[in-house]
Order: structure tokens, then C-alpha cells, then sequence
């Protein structure tokens, strides 16, 4: 379980320094795995020729199943490690709204649906009344204006035929 260094001292097997896979996120121990140095200088471990091969083509890792990055994107495995969340229940509070107090709203409530629908009747037939008044009220106004126009324009027609002067029947 220790292994020894060019220079006589013992590390123990626990303290080895792990790589991990730059394709799979897997860990690699010593004596394992595949590495590939590439001319820009940069140094890749693989654990395996199938995680070697999948990278030169240029394989998306969150895209293949057995990858960490792809169970860590769909949250795979994760429950073991961490308990769920508990989500707080969201407790039911009652307001009142602008122009109407609790008690009026819980009274409203209450109230039996025939009266409630009795209500609501009422309350739309003295809207219709009130529209139908101010309709009618425009219509008559509209009317009494439109009188005064013609008589006032009949007043200036009448005007304006005396003050024409006559034709006479002369040729020139």
C-alpha cells in the first residue's frame, strides 16, 4: 500500500495524485489511462481508447449517456448525495381588495346563488336603463339642435330671397 520515489522516501497509495478523463470525467489511477499531447502543447488524459476515439471525433461528452457531464446535466445520481429540498407549502392568506373590506367579500361569498344572480340581474337592467337614458337624452338633444340649425338656416333663406333683386325680362 506505499510506493517509493527515486529518492528513498515512501508515499503512501492514498496520496497519489488521480487525473481525471477530459472526455468522460472519470478518474484515472496510476498506470492507467491514455494520454495525448497535441502540437499546440496541450496534454489530454483519457481513460480508455473509447473516450480517446469519441473526443478525436469530436463527440459532444453532454450528449453521451455514460459521461459524469451528461449525468451531472440531466441531474442524474443526485438524490443519493443530497436530500431533496423540502418545498415550503405556500399558506392562503386572504386580503381584502381595494373598494371592498373582508367582511363584505366573505358576505358575498356566503350568499346563497340565487340572490347573488338576482343581484347581478338588477344591477345590469339599471345599467341598460341608465344607457338607454343617456342615449336618449343625445338623440333629443341632437334633435332639438338640429331644428334650431334648420330654422336658423330657413331664417337666412328667407332673408336672402327679398333682398335678391328681380330679373327683368330685357334683352340686350
Amino acid at each position: 500500500s506505499t510506493q517509493s520515489t527515486g529518492e528513498g522516501e515512501f508515499v503512501p497509495a492514498k496520496s497519489r495524485k488521480l487525473d481525471l478523463c477530459n472526455f468522460s470525467g472519470y478518474k484515472i489511477y496510476p498506470s492507467r489511462g491514455i494520454r495525448l499531447a497535441r502540437t499546440d502543447g496541450k496534454i489530454y488524459n483519457f481513460v480508455s481508447k473509447k473516450c480517446r476515439n469519441s473526443y478525436l471525433m469530436k463527440k459532444n461528452p453532454r450528449k453521451i449517456s455514460w459521461t459524469v457531464l451528461y449525468r451531472r446535466k440531466m441531474k442524474k445520481g443526485t438524490e443519493a448525495d443530497v436530500a431533496k429540498k423540502r418545498t415550503r407549502k405556500a399558506v392562503k392568506f386572504q386580503r381584502s381588495i381595494q373598494g371592498a373590506t373582508l367582511e363584505h367579500i366573505l358576505a358575498k361569498r356566503n350568499q346563497k346563488p340565487e340572490v347573488r344572480k338576482a343581484q347581478r340581474e338588477q344591477l345590469i337592467r339599471s345599467q341598460k336603463e341608465k344607457s338607454k337614458a343617456k342615449k336618449e337624452a343625445k338623440v333629443a338633444k341632437k334633435k332639438t339642435d338640429t331644428k334650431a340649425v334648420r330654422a336658423g338656416q330657413k331664417k337666412i333663406n328667407k332673408g336672402n330671397t327679398k333682398s335678391k333683386p328681380a330679373r327683368s325680362n330685357v334683352m340686350m
